[in-house]
């Protein structure tokens, strides 16, 4: 099979092509800026450098996106061009060149104001039913790409499957507050209980999604670790998120206070993956428990292929106050 990687030079547009790069397909990256993983250099803003890049394409995995870190740095036109435009045109060039899966990668930052619920309220049980309320032009943009995937199956029976992906990036949380009172080993190994997933199991899940694609025909998967948690936790999640965690991982607190860690004082969402596993046939490798387990033996928390892309940021310019301006515009 040959299948198209649009943003290669990314962090999962890397990991996907190291991937498949090891497998019997055939891996074409595509992105704007030159990479080991990038054969061809171009923007899917331009319709002819699509086209030419989608002959003979039996799978598209479209991971070329702007991002939340680049809401403060890019105007809200670019957003558009990029994530709606670009994406119209891959999937019109999809069609035309009659390829058989494609899938998009979106992000749980859809679900923007929906994931913070009212002071006092149980935290938020993310499904595929959570109605998104996007609170930036990243939200609205990836939100309407999904759309996009869906209006094109639905005209052209062109297979599509959206994942909605939670946190993977290695790079310093935005906020300064939290990067002052944890570890960044500390917070996201507490992210995998709620709301952070390995860059490992989110190319599994791609990769299943090419295979799933013309039978499930459209579908919108969340992509994140497997929790623990059920809804009965939710209200004390809110308010003593280590009194849960401490009933379905009883020794996490020795390994904590063996590397000087604590639990983060609230955790106000959580995201469930069981339509995925359920649909897709997805089977995530990577949770709390199972990095608990490394920790304890001293090993890196971190999957291989997640070492092995590393971080990339997201700007040229290296910033004094944090790994990226933040901006909700």
């Amino acid at each position: 099979m040959r299948i198209l990687v649009t943003g290669s030079a990314g962090h999962l547009g890397e990991a996907l092509m190291l991937t498949l790069q090891r497998s019997d397909h055939e891996a074409i990256g595509l992105d704007i800026k030159s990479s080991p993983a990038t054969h061809r250099v171009g923007s899917i803003i331009e319709r002819d450098f699509v086209r030419l890049c989608m002959q003979g394409v039996d799978a598209v995995l479209h991971t070329a996106t702007l991002h939340k870190p680049h809401v403060a740095s890019h105007t809200r036109q670019a957003f558009v061009d990029t994530n709606i435009t670009g994406t119209l045109n891959l999937l019109e060039e999809a069609v035309a060149a009659g390829v058989k899966s494609f899938i998009h990668t979106s992000t749980t930052s859809t679900f923007g104001h929906a994931l913070t619920p009212p002071e006092g309220a149980p935290a938020a049980w993310i499904t595929e039913d959570v109605v998104p309320v996007p609170k930036n032009i990243y939200g609205v943009t990836k939100l309407a790409a999904e759309n996009l995937c869906e209006l094109f199956h639905r005209t052209t029976r062109m297979p599509c499957i959206v994942l909605r992906t939670s946190r993977f990036f290695p790079e310093g949380d935005d906020d300064a507050g939290v990067r002052r009172a944890f570890d960044d080993g500390n917070l996201k190994v507490n992210e995998f209980l709620y709301r952070r997933a390995d860059i490992e199991d989110i190319v599994s899940a791609h990769m299943l999604a090419i295979e799933n694609a013309p039978a499930i025909g459209f579908g919108r998967y969340i992509i994140s670790a497997t929790t623990p948690f059920t809804p009965d936790d939710l209200q004390q999640l809110r308010t003593d998120p280590a009194a849960v965690v401490r009933r379905y991982a009883p020794g996490y607190e020795a390994e904590y206070r063996r590397r000087g860690w604590s639990m983060v004082p609230t955790i106000d969402r959580v995201y469930v993956n069981e339509l995925a596993r359920t649909r897709l046939g997805w089977q995530p490798r990577h949770d709390f428990n199972s990095i608990l387990r490394r920790l304890r033996a001293d090993e890196d928390f971190l999957s291989p292929l997640a070492r092995a892309v590393g971080s990339k940021g997201y700007h040229a310019e290296v910033f004094t106050e944090g790994p990226y301006p933040v901006s909700d515009r």
